[in-house]
Parts: structure tokens; C-alpha cells; sequence
């Protein structure tokens, strides 16, 4: 039996295509590196940030964090008051990957992200190819987050997409074997290089040149 065709491109944001990294903000506030890689693994860790993605505010995140943590009451505050500061810009070659796949316009292209409502905006207004896609699905606005197939069924629901028929671009191996596990054709994402080649191999770029 022939595999269906691939008419859908369905992409992670933050470290596929744009650079976000809470260092960027920390590295001007602690000096000292082993006291910073002790402060985002133990305070700030990814699993708080996570609940944010997941929809709880940022005023309630911070207190809670503050709360258990108060002698770095300062710092926690820093995290969202000086998120924008933790953009490193955008990952320029994956956003000309995206530009090909824009021009072609073979594909259908959506944006499947972990991020949370309040800060999202800030992306929108940032980053120009944001608004290249026909649908971006916001964990925090929904109220769930990957790697739950709650979250991938939404956006295949939401635009009509067959799981067999999208590509799916993430840089986390975890939110990558939850997409396989419910039949999206998928690239564990390190490098642009790597995910043109991958592209290439699965015939999605090909097609545009």
C-alpha cells in the first residue's frame, strides 16, 4: 500500500525556530557559573516553567516559586518581569527552511508550541514569520501542552490534518516519540542542516527546488 503524501509541516518554536534560552537573562545576573547552573536546575527549573506553558499565570507561578525560594525572591521575579531578555532571535537557518517550504506552497504549515499565553504575544510581535502560519496552537492558551496526544489532537482536529499526512519538527526527543506514537512522520530537531537533509529525505524539500 502507498504511504499517504505529506501535505502538512507542523513545527515546535522555542529552539527550533527561535532561540530562547533563560541563560541569556541569567548569565548578567549570577557570575559565577556553577551558582547559575544551580539556580535554573533547582528554582527556575524547565518542570515550573512548564506549569506557565500549561496555563497557570505568571503572577501565580512566581509566588508559588517565591514562596518556597524567598531568599531569591529578586531573581524569580526577574524571570518573567525580563523574559524578553532571554530571546536570543531567531534561528536563521531553520526560518529559510521555512521560507522554501512558504514559497513552494505545497505544504500546509502549522506551529505546535509549548508556550505560555502572556509572553506568547511578545513573540507574535518580535518575530515577522510567526504569522506565516494558518494556525498556531499555544499550550497555554489551550490549557495543555505536549507531550499529552490531547495536545497534538487538537491541532490535527482544529485544521483538518491527518496524523499520517503531517511532518513533525521538534527539538525535544520526548514531544518527538509522543508524535510518533499517534502517526506523524517526525524530525528530532539539532541543527538546521540536519533538518534540511531530514526534509530532503522524507522528499518535503525536494519538491520545492
Amino acid at each position: 500500500m502507498t504511504a499517504p503524501a505529506i501535505t502538512t509541516i507542523i513545527f515546535d518554536l522555542g529552539g527550533v525556530l527561535i532561540d530562547w534560552n533563560p541563560r541569556y537573562l541569567y548569565r548578567r545576573l549570577i557570575t559565577d557559573d556553577q551558582e547559575l547552573d544551580t539556580f535554573l536546575s533547582t528554582v527556575t527549573t524547565s518542570d515550573w516553567n512548564e506549569e506557565q506553558d500549561a496555563g497557570r499565570s505568571l503572577a501565580d507561578g512566581t509566588a508559588l516559586l517565591v514562596a518556597q525560594h524567598p531568599q531569591h525572591r529578586e531573581l524569580i521575579e526577574h524571570f518573567y518581569g525580563r523574559w524578553s531578555e532571554m530571546l536570543g532571535g531567531a534561528i536563521e537557518g531553520t526560518v529559510e527552511v521555512l521560507t522554501e517550504l512558504k514559497a513552494s506552497q505545497r505544504y500546509h504549515l502549522y506551529a505546535l508550541t509549548n508556550w505560555s499565553a502572556e509572553t506568547f504575544p511578545i513573540a507574535l510581535e518580535q518575530f515577522d514569520f510567526l504569522h506565516w502560519f494558518e494556525g498556531i496552537v499555544v499550550s497555554g492558551t489551550e490549557k495543555m501542552r505536549k507531550p499529552t496526544p490531547e495536545f497534538y489532537h487538537l491541532l490535527l482536529t482544529r485544521y483538518g490534518v491527518e496524523a499520517q499526512q503531517a511532518v513533525f519538527i521538534d527539538d525535544n526527543l520526548r514531544n518527538i516519540q509522543a508524535a510518533q506514537a499517534i502517526g506523524m512522520h517526525t524530525v528530532h530537531f539539532q541543527s538546521a542542516e540536519q533538518l534540511r537533509a531530514e526534509l530532503e529525505t522524507l522528499g518535503v524539500l525536494s519538491t520545492v527546488s
